[in-house]
């Protein structure tokens, strides 16, 4: 490709551009492979028991019951617990954009949305937002954020990202985005679900970057 008017030194930094790029999409998609060739992890300890609004009502469902397309579960742990004022805004900023790709992501897998609050308490701040297409799951009553690395042992709460698998009648661990409790190298932060976010994704293609301080807000 040219463009107009650029100059050669600029097509010959684009050009070795281009080859990094070229490495870094097979990088992705050996990663990708890697990822898809792990055994089931361990069993869950429980059959954890949700609440959500249905017709404005809350009723429990289990996870067994949330494979309703397919075998496989992703499940992001979002960081709004009852003692916190408001929800984490770099959560928020990621289900900004995931609630409009849910349509299509259930085209191929079983997506869920799950907080510490009550569900009356996350269902008031998700209709401001206007999340009407993620499923969102309270796991007020249950472990399932301390067991799978959302909450920790001073009920902090985390962001994990957790992949479920069903095999058999038997629900499964299969990946957890453990990339946030591993030690950033310099000049990065933790990163563990850029492949979610578009929001970096479209910083990292302009001259300044997403920055070092700068970081989403709730408004």
């Amino acid at each position: 490709m040219k463009f107009p008017n650029e100059s050669k030194a600029y097509r010959a930094a684009r050009n070795k551009l281009l080859g990094a790029e070229k490495a870094l999409r097979r990088k992705i998609e050996s990663v990708a492979a890697l990822r898809r060739k792990l055994p089931a992890g361990g069993p869950v300890p429980e059959n954890y028991v949700f609440e959500e609004l249905r017709n404005g009502n809350p009723e429990t469902v289990r996870l067994s019951e949330l494979f309703a397309n397919g075998d496989t579960l992703v499940a992001y742990s979002f960081m709004y617990g009852p003692r916190m004022a408001q929800p984490c805004p770099m959560c928020t900023s990621m289900l900004d954009a995931l609630n409009g790709n849910a349509p299509h992501i259930a085209q191929r897998t079983n997506l869920v949305v799950i907080a510490k609050s009550p569900i009356a308490r996350i269902a008031e701040f998700t209709r401001a937002r206007g999340w009407d297409r993620l499923r969102l799951l309270s796991s007020a009553g249950n472990g399932y954020n301390r067991d799978y690395q959302g909450e920790g042992p001073d009920g902090s709460q985390w962001p994990m990202l957790n992949v479920f698998v069903r095999r058999k009648g038997v629900v499964r661990h299969f990946w957890g985005s453990e990339l946030l409790g591993a030690k950033a190298e310099a000049g990065q932060n933790d990163r563990h679900v850029d492949m979610l976010w578009p929001l970096w994704n479209a910083l990292d293609l302009t001259p300044e970057g997403r920055g070092k301080d700068w970081y989403p807000k709730l408004d």
